[in-house]
């Protein structure tokens, strides 16, 4: 059996009580850190947690050779674990899908998601959210600046009524990169939105912990500011409901009229 575990947002606490049973019961456990990581906590402090040894994967291992994990798998029970939830990047899906050609049983437990808790912190009503888009650093698609999809989701969303949740570029374990990680916050994302849409944006960082940060304003303003350590999102809402706008002047200090 091959299990998907999602860790949850932050850190070693975060994942759900049947997710920490199926890793206490797992022959093997294999992780990757490079589509999302839990900044709140290590590898060592992850293991120590819960008494485990962990693999950690890099993504050719996963998305190009996974062959130790899946023969793992045919012969017992593997645990493959990611942050947030575990079916949200297609990578795992692909994943999982070589599994079943492979005759190896499958099942997934899910983590909280980057989307829910933006809604939940925010106050955005979760059934307005549309397309999601993922905001890429500057150099990181062989163009400059902004790609037009991106700006071309939020106006589309902002056209429908929709919410818009922008994910911010992660460097890990990039091909394309040879520095050190990086992570993209959410005032240099705001930075670049601001040059294509005058509109209000909303700031969430490190969502999942004890103390997260989520401030109003506008794209410009929101620029100027510091919100402390990974991981960020950015929120580029739609036309608000009377219930959104007190929730934002509220939780998040927007600046809006009454």
């Amino acid at each position: 059996m091959l299990t998907f575990v999602g860790l949850g947002l932050y850190d070693e606490r975060s994942i759900t009580v049947e997710g920490k049973e199926a890793l206490q019961t797992a022959t093997d456990i294999y992780a990757e850190f490079y589509t999302s990581k839990l900044i709140g906590t290590t590898i060592q402090k992850l293991e120590y947690y819960h008494d485990i040894d962990v693999e950690v994967l890099d993504r050719a291992a996963v998305e190009q050779t996974p062959d130790e994990l899946l023969d793992a798998a045919e012969d017992g029970d593997v645990a493959f674990v990611t942050a947030g939830d575990t079916m949200v990047s297609t990578t795992h899906v692909d994943l999982r899908l070589r599994a079943e050609e492979r005759g190896i049983h499958t099942r997934v437990i899910h983590g909280t998601t980057a989307q829910t808790a933006a809604s939940s912190l925010t106050g955005l009503q979760n059934y307005r959210f549309g397309k999601a888009t993922t905001l890429p650093f500057e150099d990181a698609h062989g163009g400059d600046g902004v790609p037009d999809s991106v700006v071309e989701t939020i106006t589309a969303n902002q056209e429908r009524g929709l919410h818009t949740l922008v994910y911010l570029d992660i460097k890990v374990d990039d091909p394309h990169w040879e520095g050190e990680q990086e992570f993209m916050t959410a005032d240099h994302a705001a930075g670049l939105l601001a040059d294509h849409l005058d509109t209000l944006g909303v700031v969430v960082a490190r969502a999942g912990s004890a103390n997260p940060v989520v401030e109003a304003d506008s794209l410009d303003a929101l620029a100027d500011g510091d919100y402390g350590g990974p991981l960020h999102l950015l929120v580029v809402p739609a036309d608000l409901h009377e219930m959104e706008r007190d929730a934002l002047t509220t939780l998040a200090d927007a600046p809006l009229d009454d």
